[in-house]
Order: C-alpha cells, then sequence, then structure tokens
C-alpha cells in the first residue's frame, strides 16, 4: 500500500484536549493498569444539552432517556442524574443502578426483556414499564395485584407499521406487537385497568433509515388517536434509539476506505486486512457479493441533529412534518438515544507490549509481497473484548501517544501500516482484523488510545477471558473547563468512576 489508508478520529475540544495530555494518560494506566477506559462525565451533560435544543427548536416537551445498556459507567449515569434526563433500563441491575445513581423512579422506564424481578422491582418502585406483549402485561398486572401495588404506568411498543398508499413497511422487530394487533393489546389493557396505567406508545427499530422510522413515528400517532377513542388518555409517542455516531473526522478517508476494500475482495488491489478478512465480502468468480457487515463510521448527520432531520419529514401519508403531528395533538416526545449520549465521552487506553514484522502469508499474491515488510504486529495489553470496536462494524484509527514526554517520534519514521493483536491465546484475538495506519512505529510502553469508545465499544462485552483482568474505570474532568472557551488546555483530574459524584466536579482531587 504506497498510500496510507487512514480512518482518523473525529476528535471534539474535550476529547481532544484529554489526549494531548500524554503524562496525564501515562500515569492513570501506569498506576490502574492497561486496558484502561477513561470516560468523561461532563460530556455527557453536554450531549443531552444538544438534543433538548432540538426538542426546544421543535416546541416539544418529553423526557430524553438514556439508554444504559450503552455503558457500564457510574459515573456517567450520575451525572446525568444531575440533569433533567431519564434512564431506559433494560434489567434488573440497570434498574438497581439507576435508582442507586439519584434517578427518581419517575425518570425511569424499563424497557427489554424482562422476568419477574425486573418486573416486581418497577412495579414496586413505580418506573414505567414498556410492554412488549399481552403475556409481558398480564405479567406485570398479575404482580401489581398479588403484592397490593399502585398502579403502574405502560407504554405499549408497537411493530410492523405500515403506511397506507406508500411502499414501505418497517423491518421486523423481535420487540413490540404488530400495529394491526394493536385492538387486541387494548382489550388486554381494558381488562387490566385496576393494575395499569397507559401513557403512551412507542417503538424499536434496529435501522438508520429515516424513511422507516417516519412510518413508526407517524404509526405511533395514528395508535394514540386509536387510545384515545376507546377512552385512554395517553400523552406520549417513545421513538427509542438508533440516532448514531459519526466516528470519523474526515468522510473522504471513509469513501476511500470502503472503496479500496472493495478492491481488496475483488483482488484487483493486495490485501489490506489479517488473513484476507473481507468485512462480508466475497469475491465469485470476478462478481462481488455480499455487503460490507459495517457501522457507517462516518454519519454526517448524527446524534442531535438526526433527530432535528427526523421531526423535520414529512408524514408519510399525512404529509404534515412529524413534528408538527405531535405538537398538534400535544403529545410528548421520548427518545433513548445510547451511542448518541455518549458521542466524545470515552477512550480506552490499551498499551503497546510487543512489536514485531509479520511474514508474507503463504499462497498470497505477489502483489502484497512488496507490502508485507512494512507491516507490523502489535500485540496489546488489551484483547478484542475490552476495545469492541470491530465487533460492532466499527472502523476507526487509534491515536498513539508516545511514552516519551517529548513531541513523539520524528518525522523520518514515517507512516507505518499495523495489525494490532490481543493478549489472549487464541488465534482469533485481533484487536484489528484491518491494516491500521500510524504516523510512527509504536514503541513497547507507549500507549494506543480508541477513542470515542463509550457507546458499546468499551465495555458492552468484556470479561475475564483466560483470567485476564477487565479494565478498570476511571473518570475525568477540568476544573473550570465548562466555563467557556479558552480551557481545552486546563489541568485534568481524575478518581475512580464508582467513586465519582457530580459534586467533584469543583474538586481537585487527582489531579494531573
Amino acid at each position: 500500500m504506497d498510500v496510507p489508508l487512514y480512518l482518523e478520529p473525529r476528535l471534539e475540544s474535550r476529547l481532544a484536549s484529554l489526549l494531548r495530555a500524554r503524562t496525564f494518560l501515562h500515569m492513570l494506566a501506569g498506576g490502574l493498569g492497561s486496558p484502561l477506559n477513561v470516560v468523561l462525565p461532563d460530556r455527557i451533560a453536554e450531549n443531552l444539552a444538544a438534543f433538548r435544543a432540538v426538542y426546544r427548536r421543535h416546541h416539544l416537551g418529553g423526557v430524553i432517556h438514556f439508554a444504559h445498556k450503552a455503558n457500564r459507567s457510574s459515573a456517567l449515569v450520575r451525572r446525568l442524574a444531575a440533569t433533567d434526563a431519564g434512564m431506559d433500563v433494560a434489567s434488573l441491575g440497570e434498574l438497581q443502578h439507576a435508582l442507586g445513581s439519584g434517578f427518581a423512579p419517575d425518570r425511569i422506564l424499563a424497557t427489554g426483556p424482562k422476568n419477574a424481578e425486573f418486573l416486581w422491582l418497577a412495579a414496586r418502585s413505580g418506573t414505567a414499564v414498556h410492554i412488549d406483549s399481552p403475556g409481558e402485561l398480564d405479567a406485570l398486572a398479575a404482580l401489581v395485584r398479588d403484592h397490593g401495588l399502585p398502579r403502574v404506568s405502560i407504554l405499549l411498543r408497537l411493530s410492523g407499521f405500515r403506511a397506507p398508499g406508500v411502499r414501505l413497511l418497517t423491518r421486523q422487530s423481535r420487540f413490540g406487537t404488530a400495529e394491526g394487533d394493536l385492538d387486541g393489546l387494548l382489550k388486554s389493557v381494558e381488562r387490566h385497568g385496576d393494575a395499569v396505567e397507559l401513557t403512551g406508545v412507542g417503538y424499536h427499530l434496529d435501522t438508520t433509515s429515516p424513511a422507516e422510522k417516519a412510518v413508526a413515528l407517524e404509526g405511533c400517532v395514528k395508535a394514540l388517536d386509536t387510545c384515545r377513542a376507546r377512552g385512554f388518555t395517553p400523552r406520549a409517542v417513545d421513538i427509542g434509539g438508533g440516532f448514531g455516531t459519526d466516528y470519523l473526522a474526515d468522510g473522504g478517508q471513509w469513501q476511500r476506505y470502503t472503496t479500496e476494500l472493495t478492491n481488496a475482495a475483488l483482488g484487483t488491489r493486495p490485501p489490506m486486512t489479517w488473513r484476507r478478512h473481507t468485512y462480508g465480502l466475497r469475491n465469485e468468480n470476478g462478481t462481488l457479493r455480499g455487503a460490507l457487515a459495517l457501522y457507517p463510521a462516518h454519519r454526517p448527520t448524527a446524534g442531535a441533529q438526526y433527530l432535528d432531520a427526523l421531526l423535520s419529514l414529512p408524514a408519510p401519508s399525512l404529509g404534515r412534518p412529524l413534528a408538527t403531528l405531535l405538537l398538534e395533538n400535544l403529545y410528548e416526545l421520548h427518545t433513548e438515544p445510547g451511542r448518541a449520549l455518549v458521542d466524545q465521552c470515552g477512550v480506552t487506553l490499551a498499551r503497546v507490549l510487543e512489536v514485531r514484522r509479520t511474514q508474507a502469508t503463504e499462497g498470497e499474491p505477489a502483489a502484497c509481497d512488496r507490502t508485507a515488510p512494512d507491516h507490523l504486529l502489535v500485540r496489546l495489553d488489551a484483547n478484542a473484548d475490552d476495545i469492541g470496536l470491530e465487533e460492532h462494524g466499527v472502523l476507526v484509527d487509534p491515536v498513539l501517544v508516545p511514552r516519551d514526554a517529548g513531541p513523539g517520534p520524528g518525522p523520518d519514521s514515517g507512516p507505518v501500516a499495523v495489525y494490532l493483536a490481543g493478549n489472549l491465546c487464541l488465534e482469533a484475538d485481533m484487536i484489528t482484523r484491518r491494516a491500521v495506519h500510524l504516523p510512527a512505529a509504536p514503541r513497547p510502553g507507549d500507549l494506543l488510545a480508541f477513542a470515542n469508545t463509550a457507546g458499546y465499544c468499551m465495555d458492552f462485552s468484556a470479561d475475564e477471558a483466560q483470567q485476564q483482568p477487565v479494565a478498570r474505570k476511571v473518570a475525568v474532568w477540568q476544573e473550570g473547563a465548562a466555563d467557556g472557551p479558552g480551557q481545552e488546555d486546563a489541568p485534568w483530574h481524575w478518581c475512580l468512576d464508582e467513586q465519582y459524584w457530580p459534586h467533584l466536579s469543583r474538586r481537585t482531587k487527582g489531579t494531573a
């Protein structure tokens, strides 16, 4: 590969400042080990403010619930507890965590698959429950009656929306009851009127398509009209999450990289990946088959901007903007951003243990022989479960943080292509299955910083495989950095994630 194929991470001011603090990062990793997860609680509050600004722009009320499953951090959850955010919990443990972090039950929404214990604590605490099926409704109502509990607020999760006259069907979801079965579900709600109170409807769609979400949102508005005609008084539409994150600084790099990845799959250029991994593409007699199994790492419209664009879309059959439909009926809008709310909120540090040359694989085309000597295998003190970027289909380069306090490797070292291997005794433990280009060759003792891992990629799959330690987690903040511009390189402070509370932001504990 004559020209490096970079996928440089998008780094906004706060995260960029942290990665410039080399001495601070090496101090943290030296004291707390590698891998190490670092979270920035103040950033999540800034992301929440961006979502709330979209609500104000469209004159809408409602709750922005953080999808807790995106990250286990206590610091992030506690920082949100000091705001007007809500919490979307998908397990008994997440509900307990939210309650213990300062969230009142009326700010929590129980979603996802639910066992009896999860339902009981939700009902006992007064947490609203997203109902996925008549059976789940029956189980909740039975718990309320058996234990003499107050009525529980519920939202009905629907799926399989259709727009009359529009050839578009939202994709199948394992969550929710089909829109066509709403009548039967409402009969169940009527039967359990002594145990539950219907407050809204919603959906969960595993898609980035605004058109599909527009169909679902309009379907929810129509479902609320049906509910009101039956004598219920629901007031909210919950459109879930899926607002996305833009991981890359340069969209052109993403276009170029995916084009070259396609060419490599076709065999018209040297391989770019370990053992010719193609991320879902395949070459069948010169014809490209399959599809890239990757998250769209460059999304120019993501997060709060995506919500703004969605609300501005015309309803598929009613014609008016979706925000207008909600406003006309005085309906509240609930959202459940996960990845989007922790955008720029975290980084995973991994120490370099070994750097060695790779050898060309027997049988590879001669065209790649000339590139083989330039490829290095870099073994990190972390594994692929600790840094789940590729597991979640996210391709983005790490940032090299040299151990030396000086300006770093000189220009003579030049860019190098490296494969990043993990610390497990498994051939499959490759942190990147692609050749990653770095501005210079790393050395043992250097750190690689994987930026923007707080959304699902930090600890969603981490475990103690082969008795390797799971990454510890710390919270960091800058004193005075929230007061305005010019504070980007203010001193950094830290504490263990479980020791963070919002009042610490003005303290000097753990100063860099």
